[in-house]
Order: C-alpha cells, then sequence, then structure tokens
C-alpha cells in the first residue's frame, strides 16, 4: 500500500523522465546494490547480539522452527517416547498421547532422566522399546553420528518414528563444545544420506528452514521476535539454517 501511494503521488507532482530514471534506479538498486551502497547498521561490529543464540532475547530463532515441526508432526508423539534431557517437548506437543515419558542422559545426576545411556554404543537404551524419539540439537555434537542414527533405529518400536533436529548454518554451542564436543553441521543432502543408511529411503524426510536474512539474524543471535512470520517462514534452500528429519522404521522388518 505504501509503494502505491507514493506511485501515485509521484504521478501527480514529477514529471514522466524524472519517474522513468527513478524507476530505472530503484531497480537497480534492489536488485543489487552498488559496492558502497550497503549500510550495516547496527550489524556493523565484530561481536554477536548473543553467545547463547538468543535465548536472553527471547525465543531462540532455530526453536522457533525446531516447534513448527514437532507441530506439524505432533501425532508421531504417542505411546512411549524417548526424549533427550528433559521431557519438555514430550508434553508440549505429545500430551494426552503419550502414555510413557522417557528421558535420556549421558551421565548420571540428571533428576529427570529415567535413563542413563549411550547413543553411539546403545548401552543402556532398550531395543524396540519406543513408538517415539525427539533428539533435537543432538546429533551435532556427538562425533560418531552414524552409530548414533543406528541406536535409535534399534530402539524404536516397529512403524515408530525419530523426529530429528540440527543446524546447518550456526554458530558454535560453546556450552556443548566445552563439556563434550560440537562436531557437525549439516545440510539437507548430507542429513538424507546418513538416516537413509539406517532407514529406508522411503520413509525419511528432510527439511532445511532459513534464508539469508534468518542466517544473519540467528549468528547474531537475535531472537525469533526480532524477525517478523514471513521474514522467518521464507525458505531459501541455500541458506539452511535448521534441518529437521522425519524417520519411520518400517513396521515389517526388511
Amino acid at each position: 500500500m505504501r509503494s502505491e501511494w507514493i506511485n501515485a503521488v509521484g504521478k501527480l507532482v514529477l514529471p514522466l523522465e524524472v519517474r522513468r530514471w527513478l524507476q530505472a534506479r530503484l531497480r537497480r538498486l534492489t536488485r543489487r546494490p552498488p559496492v558502497g551502497w550497503v549500510r550495516f547498521g547496527s550489524l556493523r561490529r565484530l561481536s554477536p547480539f548473543s553467545r547463547v543464540f538468543g535465548i536472553d532475547r527471547g525465543q531462540p530463532i532455530d526453536r522457533y522452527y525446531i516447534e513448527a515441526f514437532l507441530h506439524r508432526n505432533n501425532a508421531d508423539i504417542h505411546g512411549r517416547v524417548l526424549e533427550i534431557g528433559n521431557p519438555g517437548y514430550t508434553h508440549k506437543f505429545g500430551g494426552g498421547r503419550v502414555t510413557c515419558s522417557d528421558v535420556l542422559h549421558a551421565i548420571a545426576g540428571n533428576p529427570q532422566a529415567t535413563l542413563v545411556g549411550n547413543l553411539v554404543t546403545g548401552e543402556g537404551i532398550p531395543s524396540e522399546a519406543f513408538d517415539c524419539i525427539i533428539l533435537t540439537q543432538t546429533f551435532n555434537v556427538i562425533y560418531s553420528v552414524k552409530e548414533a542414527v543406528s541406536t535409535c533405529y534399534t530402539a524404536l518400536v516397529p512403524g515408530g518414528v525419530l523426529i530429528a533436529s540440527f543446524p546447518g548454518i550456526s554458530q558454535i554451542s560453546r556450552y556443548d563444545m566445552d563439556r563434550w564436543g560440537d562436531y557437525w553441521r549439516f545440510t539437507t543432502q548430507s542429513a538424507r544420506r546418513l538416516f537413509e543408511e539406517a532407514f529406508p529411503a522411503e520413509n525419511v524426510v528432510v527439511e532445511a528452514y532459513g534464508n539469508v536474512l534468518v542466517a544473519i539474524a540467528s549468528l547474531h543471535g537475535l531472537a525469533a521476535e526480532e524477525l517478523c512470520q514471513e521474514e522467518l517462514d521464507h525458505r531459501d534452500s541455500d541458506y539452511q539454517v535448521l534441518i529437521a528429519v522425519r524417520a519411520v522404521k518400517p513396521k515389517a522388518a526388511l
């Protein structure tokens, strides 16, 4: 509406030749501003606004996408559900469909954990036990990631669903890096190959979220509330900020 109003006013007060020159100039600037014309504003700084993914400013941008993905696949969150660290997403998106909520932690001491186990070796994790496994931002902090995916496959009942997410374009998670490691960043291509080595290809869905604006905002640690929904929801496959996967174990053994 604003651009239409400006065009209408321009027709009233500007000569035709001036309007055409301005329109041509605007088109060139919109496509590719000349070198030196870009204004960085508040982003021209060598330190981010937040080093904890914007959690100190509001909802982290990656969590906006994770929760959107979980919401769309919430029917998968039912029966016996396993989640890492705490059962927050199990309860938020599974609700009354969940009959048993388990929490996995790598070391003893987490009061919310019902299982202490190792996703790489499978130690402490029962086989064919879970209808759904929720692993958000977890595979990137496991070096032997193929083995971890295989353990998840084994832990699912036939027909069970693994819902996972991991970073694409992202800052380092310093908390994880200093404790057990932060090893990987993924693309849709690497994620698909990884999961299709354990699950049938037709049972794997891979999605990417993000665009160039979201990537910049995320790297600076801005919160989701600092972008509008249209900016957040626009997807550009060349700027994959978050990767999400839904993988289903076949009901009948292959």
